[in-house]
């Protein structure tokens, strides 16, 4: 299997590089800079088990060819027009294997590509570019969750999965690859709205009197607009994200309150913003996602 991946940030390069130790046969396509940095230095990865590196295959939007069987996707959300574009001359056949956030790029990747080619991918992982321009993986946490979204393409995404089996991180085929792209929406928009609103991690928001309890609201103001959308939150899956986002003394944050704080673009639209315009186009209550969407929406117009 021939896989392109499209950029080689925290999830792109993190996944991509532990594919290459396997064995895969994975090229990225990176912009220019980029590509002289890894030629030059290598693409270099640090873990909590410690650094590693590889020397993968580059290609440019110039230079890239439809020759792929796979082409994975893992830019930030907003920048997903952009590297569209950066696949005009790579993308005449092969399947499209997403890793963003939320769900709108389905649509996009449906109406260009045709349904049938667009695969669904949910990746869990903590990871960023340091200055130096090396992925650091920041928790243990690292899994890919993949599967078709129609038949035409089930053997394909099954067959990648198995390639993954043999990669250092965890893996799963997905019957229902939707249903885990929204328990991911939901734990991640509460994640996001509450850390960024609050400008703390979970822990500094548990340890205040209300925070617990506006925590387990915003998560049930997502768990009612995925319920109006047919894609009920199991209890299961409720129970686990809630174990996380309640977890007394935790330090953990949504890349959104890095972003924000870094002074970086946020996926803010993407995560927040449509989960507000579906909940109020299925008449659902979603007063505390508001407040958090208006508070990234006035941050981003500062910056």
């Amino acid at each position: 299997m021939k896989i392109l991946i499209l950029g080689a940030g925290g999830i792109g390069g993190y996944f991509g590089a532990r594919l290459i130790q396997a064995g895969a046969d994975v090229t990225f396509l990176v912009r220019e800079a980029r590509q002289q940095l890894i030629e030059r230095a290598g693409l270099q990865v640090e873990t909590p088990d410690g650094p590693f590196s590889v020397q993968p295959r580059t290609v440019t939007a110039a230079t890239v060819q439809a020759d792929y069987d796979l082409i994975v996707l893992a830019p930030k959300a907003y920048d997903l027009d952009d590297a569209l574009t950066s696949l005009a001359q790579a993308d005449a056949r092969g399947a499209i294997l997403p890793f963003l956030n939320g769900l709108d790029h389905l649509r996009v990747l449906d109406a260009r590509y045709g349904r049938a080619r667009v695969l669904g991918g949910v990746a869990h992982i903590a990871a960023m570019i340091t200055p130096s321009g090396a992925v650091r993986q920041l928790s243990p946490l690292h899994r890919l969750t993949a599967g078709a979204r129609d038949t035409a393409h089930a053997a394909l995404a099954r067959d990648f999965i198995a390639l993954c089996g043999r990669a250092r991180f965890d893996s799963a085929y997905s019957e229902d690859i939707e249903q885990v792209l929204w328990n991911k929406w939901v734990f991640l928009a509460t994640l996001a709205g509450m850390t960024t609103a609050c400008q703390g991690s979970v822990g500094e928001i548990l340890a205040t009197p209300e925070g617990e309890a506006l925590t387990r609201q915003m998560f049930a103001e997502c768990c009612a607009v995925a319920r109006a959308q047919g894609h009920a939150v199991s209890e299961e899956e409720q129970g686990k994200a809630l174990a996380m986002l309640t977890q007394k003394g935790s330090a953990f944050t949504a890349s959104m309150l890095r972003d924000l704080q870094g002074g970086q673009r946020t996926e803010h639209e993407h995560i927040l913003g449509d989960m507000v315009r579906r909940g109020q186009a299925a008449g659902v209550n979603v007063d505390l996602l508001r407040l958090a969407w208006t508070h990234m929406a006035v941050r981003a117009a500062q910056r």
